[in-house]
């Protein structure tokens, strides 16, 4: 590291030191929390850095860092010089951002954030909460780094919404919204047509959107809102389609051969967009709802294409072959295999247990839980309790939104009654505890399943793998 790691810490230690709302409860704040005119006033002082980058904006319930990760992965592979922002991160600050799979290095980080500290001043001393929060300054951060180092394209995952989301100042090539579901209700509203107004808030005047939305009353609200802004909207299932591509007898065989230990699937797609039909994608991450995921990143680029950037489809193919992305019903380890993955709402929960039942159709399933405040837990424990046996819950220790163990405890024991469940259910303090109880509990046949918050399956992961990224393993389906 060509920085000290004194001065590294310190940086971080700034950063961290904001306001941060990845780290409080909705309690503790609503929507009048969120200005974007702070946001654009902070971009204005360091020069609007967004202005000079060409963006691809990406939002949605779930799937939007997935979606967003194809999309740069293939741009990379293009040849396209390719930031990536996505939030939060699971093991170190620095894989927010990206360029080329490449995380930003330490001292290219403490030398920006050495640079807006005294923007910062600035903003601390002016009336009217203009104070930039941490998100707002790792979004800054993220698009001076893409600025400085002249990218072509920069993939923005929203943190949170989309409409006062501090990435929604940027000025997008187009725009995604990969789906609706319930979440931050306490935030976005507690009906889907509610959510789908805070997502469709990053849809800008004549701007294209791609949407993965399939619910009648969500799609009613974005066809309004790209109406009103004559917006071209191109939907799941009307305007962009995808299916299976059977393997061959002999793809099969060969599959089998090199993988035999877990006789998973090679998983690959045709989509038709508007204008192509695009066949053989391979979708390297696990599950349908990461194929859904992959259409739409595909017909995203094929948009792209049709403006005049060259890409091709054999280089989409090799960007989508070689995705990796941690913690995404991630198999991070064999005999047992052990999952990660970092559902944490009922709609992801059921993508995950959808996957479970596709390729790891196995009866010894244990599932090791903690869960964040202001999620539904009791939706999440309603769907995985049927389909784990064993239940090892346990809390966090890195973030203070976590639900004490013991309280989670009480959680599932009414569940429990109210569904007549009867898996075992065992409680641990810690991750580590978690994970002791887990090997005293499976076989080389098991499979371990981590889930229920973003936090535990970042801290189960360094527990297993530690921070190398060479201890990705993640397999296809």
């Amino acid at each position: 590291m060509g920085v000290s790691a004194e001065k590294y810490q310190q940086s971080l230690d700034y950063l961290f030191g904001r306001l941060n709302y990845e780290r409080m409860g909705s309690n503790h704040y609503s929507t009048k929390d969120f200005k974007l005119g702070r946001m654009r006033e902070l971009l204005r002082l360091l020069g609007n850095p967004q202005s000079s980058v060409a963006t691809i904006h990406i939002a949605g319930t779930k799937g939007k860092g997935s979606t967003s990760a194809m999309t740069a992965e293939m741009l990379s592979a293009a040849g396209y010089q390719t930031g990536l922002f996505t939030s939060p991160h699971v093991t170190k600050y620095e894989e927010r951002i990206l360029i080329d799979r490449r995380q930003i290095e330490p001292e290219s980080l403490v030398e920006l954030v050495n640079g807006i500290a005294l923007t910062v001043e600035q903003l601390d001393l002016e009336p009217g909460k203009m104070s930039p929060t941490f998100f707002e300054l790792t979004t800054a951060l993220a698009w001076l780094h893409f600025q400085q180092q002249q990218v072509d394209f920069a993939v923005m995952e929203v943190g949170l919404g989309g409409r006062l989301d501090s990435t929604n100042v940027c000025e997008p090539l187009v725009t995604a919204i990969t789906n609706i579901s319930y979440d931050h209700t306490a935030l976005l509203g507690n009906t889907i047509e509610q959510i789908t107004r805070e997502k469709a808030g990053i849809i800008k005047s004549g701007i294209p959107v791609i949407s993965g939305v399939t619910q009648p009353e969500a799609i009613a609200v974005l066809e309004r809102v790209c109406d009103e802004k004559q917006a071209p909207l191109y939907l799941l299932n009307r305007d962009y389609f995808w299916e299976p591509v059977r393997a061959t007898e002999k793809q099969a065989s060969l599959t089998q051969v090199s993988r035999a230990d877990e006789e998973i699937p090679q998983q690959k797609i045709q989509v038709k967009t508007p204008w192509s039909v695009i066949d053989e994608m391979p979708v390297n991450l696990l599950g349908t709802h990461q194929a859904t995921n992959a259409a739409l990143a595909i017909t995203l680029l094929d948009y792209v294409r049709q403006q005049g950037t060259q890409i091709e489809n054999e280089q989409m193919r090799a960007g989508m072959a070689r995705l990796k992305w941690p913690a995404r019903i991630e198999v991070v380890q064999k005999n047992p295999t052990v999952i990660i993955d970092t559902a944490h709402n009922g709609a992801s929960i059921k993508a995950l247990v959808q996957t479970l039942k596709e390729c790891f159709p196995r009866p010894n399933h244990l599932l090791i839980f903690a869960a964040t405040r202001d999620k539904d837990v009791r939706e999440m424990l309603g769907i995985l309790l049927p389909h784990f046996p064993s239940v090892i819950l346990t809390q966090y220790i890195s973030n203070p939104r976590r639900i004490p163990v013991n309280e989670l405890f009480e959680l599932t024991q009414s569940v429990q009654q109210e569904t007549g469940n009867r898996s075992e259910v065992m409680v641990t303090a810690s991750p580590a505890d978690a994970w002791l109880r887990a090997k005293e509990c499976s076989s080389p046949e098991s499979l371990i399943c981590v889930t229920g918050s973003f936090f535990i399956a970042a801290e189960m992961r360094e527990q297993l793998l530690g921070t190398t990224d060479g201890a990705l393993v993640t397999e296809s389906c």
